[in-house]
């Protein structure tokens, strides 16, 4: 990545603090951005509407408001609604993927992941404009 990332603000949500911490890390060194955490999803939505970052990266298991939940809130704000969001989750399931792409994310990762992939997948994630994240998602609502 190249060291212009930095203009990017990632935001990531998770009640661990362990890896919360080594993801940020690894997304300020390999990734070059600017990183924000929070440890649940309540502070963590709180801090979307503060800071409005360019991208989130959500644990789905959190006490109080769960990622799924934090998804909606956020797609349902026009102010955030085109944010890229990525759920960072171990819920491996396939109903668990679709209730995460069902609640608006534009990618689903799984638990462990190796943090240049992490940093990949979030570069993607806040080059693709607005049209075609609404494209995939109208996709996946026909699919249905």
């Amino acid at each position: 990545m190249t060291a212009g990332n930095a203009a990017y603000t990632v935001l990531v949500v998770d009640d661990n603090p362990e890896l919360l911490n080594l993801i940020a890390e690894s997304l300020a060194m390999l990734g070059n951005y600017t990183v924000v955490t929070a440890d649940n999803g309540i502070d963590g939505l709180e801090k979307c509407f503060a800071i409005h970052p360019h991208c989130m990266v959500i644990d789905v298991k959190m006490p109080g408001l769960d990622g799924y939940q934090l998804v909606r809130a956020i797609r349902g704000d026009p102010a955030t609604a085109e944010m890229p969001l990525v759920i960072l989750t171990a819920m491996a399931q396939d109903k668990d993927r679709f209730a995460g792409l069902a609640a608006g994310v534009d990618y689903y990762l799984l638990k462990p992941i190796k943090p240049l992939d992490l940093v990949a997948v979030i570069h993607r994630a806040v080059v693709v404009d607005a049209d075609a994240r609404i494209q995939a998602l109208r996709r996946l609502a026909e699919s249905q």
